[in-house]
């Protein structure tokens, strides 16, 4: 960001998007800023105990964040977050598809120039 950038406080998904999959009791979430210029800031932001934060209400125990700055994007890892998987857990969204909603959901402070408006995505 530069110095005369107008600072916004959006919920992520104004500035990023999120490919989610389950594997048992562990989800994985990749986030891609749709503006490559955000990865640097985001990765300021989203750090591996804001995301175990946001999941701790459904119980994760840890979270690693695996940084792929060409593509640009994060790839989260986040243990004992799904009931005990798709086969084990009562719940009716077992899987980590819809998850990946929580984190899209923080609030993150962004260049007003990165943010895609609501009627703009997809």
């Amino acid at each position: 960001m530069t110095n005369t950038a107008r600072i916004e406080c959006v919920p992520l998904h104004s500035v990023a998007h999120a490919r989610a999959g389950d594997k048992g009791n562990r989800l994985n979430v990749c986030v891609m800023p749709y503006n490559p210029q955000a990865f640097a800031t985001l990765s300021q932001q989203l750090t591996p105990e804001r995301v175990l934060q946001a999941y701790a209400h459904r119980g994760a125990t840890s979270v690693n964040r695996y940084d792929l700055p060409l593509l640009p994007a994060f790839n989260f890892v986040i243990d004992n977050v799904l009931e005990g998987g798709v086969n084990g857990s009562l719940n009716l969204d077992g899987h980590g598809k819809s998850n990946s909603f929580i984190l899209l959901g923080l609030t993150v402070k962004v260049s007003a120039d990165w943010v895609k408006s609501n009627s703009s995505i997809q």
